[in-house]
């Protein structure tokens, strides 16, 4: 399983040092980019979501093909990515 806590998965994913990922996720931390939601919560931590992103945006893999790599289901890794991808693109 594909995870942000191993670093040598962020560079392939995300073209950034993990120390240049770390700078990322503290900006992505913000109440105003990533606000706490009502319901049930991610399944990920929020590194491996913005690593998710990142694979997604920069793989031609499916999110069929995705998805089992990061432990979710297709429809979270759509919403995952439907839900971070504007605010990583800032």
């Amino acid at each position: 399983m594909i995870t942000a806590s191993e670093p040598t998965w962020i560079a392939p994913f995300t073209g950034l040092s993990p120390r240049q990922f770390g700078k990322l996720i503290t900006a992505l931390r913000r109440p105003r980019v990533d606000p706490a939601r009502k319901g049930r919560p991610w399944s990920l931590p929020l590194e491996d979501r913005v690593l998710l992103v990142a694979a997604y945006w920069r793989t031609n893999l499916t999110l069929r093909q995705l998805a089992p790599l990061f432990g979710v289901s297709k429809s979270a890794a759509d919403q995952i990515i439907d839900h971070l991808g504007p605010a990583r693109a800032l």
